[in-house]
């Protein structure tokens, strides 16, 4: 299984950036970006890659106790960015050393659990909302229209394990489709499990 942690926005932090979405998608070009429905929104806070079923149950257990030693945190959608002209993102807003502290912990349970974790300096909260695959199409202008987003803060009190299904091979504009397969509590009980 394809597999990642995640903070999944609520409903109604989803809603607000919807509307911010539909006006980026009256600018010019847009209808040549590849635009993620909002049912995928979400934080990554750490990918795991193909995850073997036998290794599933230490990544539950690692992943328990990673929720169980970090508290509820505030955090809101606002703000937003590119990387380089492939992807455009929404930004966050709060209590982000949290955020961080959290995507660590993500990253060290999937370490422990027995996962090749790829590694990347400075984690950079982001929700994808474009992919761009045309050459010298500039991703600016919507980043731009993106700075003065600044949704309702929520808190953020769970941890999600996600897993991504491949869009269906040979249907066009197809994105992939996301499942949670488990949630835990911040701050919540850490079952027992595998030692630390």
């Amino acid at each position: 299984m394809r597999l990642f942690a995640a903070v999944l926005p609520p409903r109604s932090a989803m809603d607000e950036l919807a509307g911010r979405a539909a006006a980026l998608r009256s600018l010019p070009d847009a209808g040549r970006l590849r635009w993620a429905g909002h049912d995928s929104w979400h934080f990554t806070l750490a990918f795991y890659g193909e995850v073997a079923d036998e290794i599933l149950p230490h990544l539950h257990a690692r992943l328990a106790r990673a929720a169980h030693r970090h508290a509820p945190y505030g955090l809101r959608i606002a703000g937003g960015g590119r990387f380089a002209d492939r992807v455009l993102w929404a930004g966050a807003d709060g209590e982000l050393t949290a955020m961080r502290k959290l995507a660590g912990s993500a990253s060290a349970a999937g370490r422990r659990a027995g996962l090749t974790m790829d590694e990347r300096p400075g984690y950079t909260p982001h929700l994808t909302l474009a992919r761009n695959r045309t050459p010298g199409l500039s991703l600016a202008p919507f980043a731009a229209a993106l700075d003065t987003f600044a949704g309702t803060p929520w808190t953020v009190r769970s941890l999600a394990l996600v897993r991504s299904h491949p869009p269906t091979p040979g249907v066009a504009g197809k994105q992939p489709h996301y499942e949670t397969l488990m949630t835990w509590p911040l701050g919540g009980h850490a079952p027992g499990g595998p030692g630390r």
